[in-house]
């Protein structure tokens, strides 16, 4: 212990007498000028400042991107919605008169064509009253003739045969009701199309008013969807129109009805699209996603990973413009593809950043790497 103690304080003391008495030999030693040349403003020696490129950015500071020098092509558009499926007609038959069905039920499912007969009541005393009034017009009709020659010849008075002719014209009246009353003793289908419903059963009471069966008809189709007031602009009556089944199956045809007047609640309008179904495989009811066509757009087919968000949250890309600065472009995507998405609101010609986009933000300069062109 006592060796080591020694050997410290002859070091220390070395120390001490370097410091204090070669002071200058040591400041050489390591590379700084001696004292004496500071004081008389001798310059220190500075390594070489490197060249500034952008302000105060030097070349190695610069961010280095890749862009992809795009131009952009006119693409067809498509204004997607979501609706249904539903039938292009549909109406309750009812019954107009009183009586007891004496035709067997037809059953639901079954298809018809306009003119079948549905339900068929029975006449009970109809026809009765048929034969009276028809025996009332041809009395009537003999009266008005009296009447009127008797009138012509002075033998009676006007008013006597302007009364008969009242009478004619009420048997008349009497007649065509009693044939109407028959007439409508058979319920027929207004349209051909399909029974939604069982018709009546045989020897039920059916009032006026009672339901006789429901028909609907499913050739053509209609598929129905609501369009926002925003888009409702991009659509045209017979644009051609996709849509796929929630059955998988895909079919097409056109618009035939958009509305002019917005749903009060919704804001939305109407629109519809008339398929074939001449098989009347596709259901009343079934969920469609819809693509109509619209006017075509010029539009950048860029990579998906070139999108990207500024610091409000506002999708879009970024871009080198003039002098290689930064700018930022709100952008819609109009459709996704394979290839990347198909997007609008860049202009036609445009440097799109694909990889370093979130390395820099607006304003600044980079430096471009590389090159890519999709013309």
């Amino acid at each position: 212990m006592r060796f080591l103690s020694i050997l410290t304080a002859i070091v220390v003391g070395i120390a001490l007498y370097a410091i204090v008495f070669e002071r200058d030999r040591v400041l050489a030693i390591a590379g700084k000028p001696p004292e004496d040349a500071q004081a008389a403003g001798m310059p220190e020696a500075t390594p070489e400042a490197p060249t500034s490129i952008a302000g105060d950015m030097t070349q190695a500071e610069l961010v280095s991107v890749v862009v992809l020098d795009s131009v952009a092509d006119l693409v067809e558009t498509s204004v997607v919605l979501r609706g249904q499926t539903q039938a292009d007609r549909e109406i309750e038959v009812k019954s107009q008169i009183s009586g007891l069905v004496i035709s067997p039920p037809l059953q639901k499912g079954t298809f018809v064509e306009a003119g079948t007969v549905l339900c068929e009541i029975d006449p009970g005393t109809r026809p009765a009253q048929l034969a009276e009034a028809e025996a009332r017009l041809a009395e009537a009709q003999i009266s008005n003739t009296a009447a009127s020659k008797l009138a012509e010849g002075g033998f009676a008075s006007e008013t006597r045969a302007v009364g008969a002719k009242a009478t004619l014209q009420s048997a008349q009246a009497a007649v065509e009701a009693a044939n109407t009353e028959i007439d409508r003793l058979k319920i027929t289908a207004p349209f051909a199309g399909l029974l939604e419903s069982d018709t009546a059963e045989l020897g039920s009471l059916m009032q006026a008013g009672a339901h006789c069966a429901t028909v609907i008809q499913l050739n053509p189709i209609k598929i129905v969807a609501y369009l926002p007031e925003t888009m409702v602009d991009a659509v045209k009556l017979d644009a051609m129109a996709q849509a796929r089944l929630s059955t998988g199956r895909e079919v097409t045809g056109r618009v035939t009805f958009i509305a002019r007047s917005a749903d009060p609640q919704t804001r939305t309008f109407r629109v519809e699209v008339s398929v074939e179904n001449d098989d009347l495989s596709i259901r009343d009811g079934l969920t469609a996603n819809i693509a109509i066509a619209a006017d075509g757009v010029k539009a950048h087919l860029i990579p998906a990973s070139a999108l990207t968000l500024n610091d409000h949250g506002t999708m879009g890309v970024r871009v080198v413009g003039d002098d290689d600065v930064v700018q930022f472009y709100p952008v819609r995507i109009e459709r996704d593809t394979l290839e990347g998405v198909i997007i609008t609101g860049v202009p036609d010609t445009a440097a799109i950043i694909t990889v370093g986009q979130e390395y820099v933000t607006e304003g600044v300069r980079v430096k471009i790497g590389k090159r890519g062109s999709n013309a």
